[in-house]
């Protein structure tokens, strides 16, 4: 008679064994991407830190260039390209918003309404959350693919050996740059989401232009307006610290470069968009 008990718990045992090993490479995984967050997050605190120290010694200590130009040359080529497209996108979301909510609007004889929630979606999320991730595709995939090309052909190294800061000739100018446009591209995003909605009230739902500006005149408080720029001044930040972080600790030659781009533009939306989460509910519990 043959004892069929020893086979049996072989296959137990060996199930137990990877069952066991599949949970320690999970965590081991798990503590490995925890570890390269932290790190990422420490890295971008560092450069915000180092940032601020040289905008405030270019600005008050003697002798130190705070090299205006490039900021304006950056704000330039941040901003000013970003414009055409912002403006496209802002227009159709006034127009999707009106259409979206005219229905509804309609079933409770309130369709001059529309302009209200047109109004406060746009200035107080879509506004500066649309020009920020259209901003982060733009800006942000451009100065990681730059600083990443820089630092491969060992442009960086170059200047540390001039005695040159990278983070004041390179970093500051893109983190001002991307901060002053962002709000500024913001209150333009307002303004042309307001008029995509006024056009389609006007156009398609025969409301008043003047009826349609009055209830968005009503509706808009100037916390709406501040909280707008609020938040698009901390996207802009976000924007040029993780494009500048990715940049600058690329390795890899042009693929390395290519991943520091799309790893850019991922994590920034990301993080714009978990930002504006915070923002919401902070704003929600002080009552703004």
């Amino acid at each position: 008679m043959t004892d069929s008990g020893p086979p049996a718990q072989a296959p137990a045992a060996g199930r137990a064994v990877r069952l066991v090993e599949a949970i320690g490479r999970s965590a081991k995984d798990r503590r490995a991407r925890i570890r390269q967050t932290v790190v990422f997050v420490g890295g971008m605190a560092a450069l915000l830190g180092d940032g601020v120290r040289w905008v405030a010694r270019g600005l008050f200590v003697p002798g130190v260039k705070f090299r205006r130009e490039a900021v304006i040359v950056q704000m330039i080529r941040v901003g000013v390209r970003s414009i055409p497209i912002i403006l496209l996108v802002l227009v159709f979301i006034g127009i999707i918003l009106a259409l979206q909510l005219a229905p509804t609007l309609i079933s409770y004889g309130q369709l001059e309404r529309v302009a209200d929630v047109v109004a406060i979606a746009v200035f107080r999320e879509l506004g500066p959350l649309i020009a920020a991730i259209i901003l982060s595709g733009f800006a942000g995939a451009s100065i990681a693919a730059e600083l990443g090309t820089m630092v491969e052909g060992e442009e960086i190294k170059a200047l540390r050996a001039h005695a040159l800061n990278p983070v004041q000739f390179l970093v500051v100018p893109r983190l001002l740059a991307t901060v002053v446009m962002l709000v500024g591209l913001t209150v333009i995003a307002d303004l042309v989401g307001i008029l995509g909605g006024l056009l389609t009230g006007w156009l398609v739902l025969d409301i008043e232009p003047r009826v349609y500006m009055d209830y968005t005149q009503a509706a808009l408080k100037n916390r709406d307006f501040l909280t707008g720029l609020v938040k698009a001044a901390v996207f802009g930040m976000l924007i040029a610290l993780i494009a500048c972080r990715e940049g600058l600790t690329v390795s890899g030659g042009a693929e390395g470069v290519g991943r520091a781009t799309t790893q850019t533009v991922v994590k920034s939306i990301v993080a714009l968009i978990g930002t504006d989460c915070l923002f919401t509910a902070m704003f929600y519990v002080l009552g703004w």
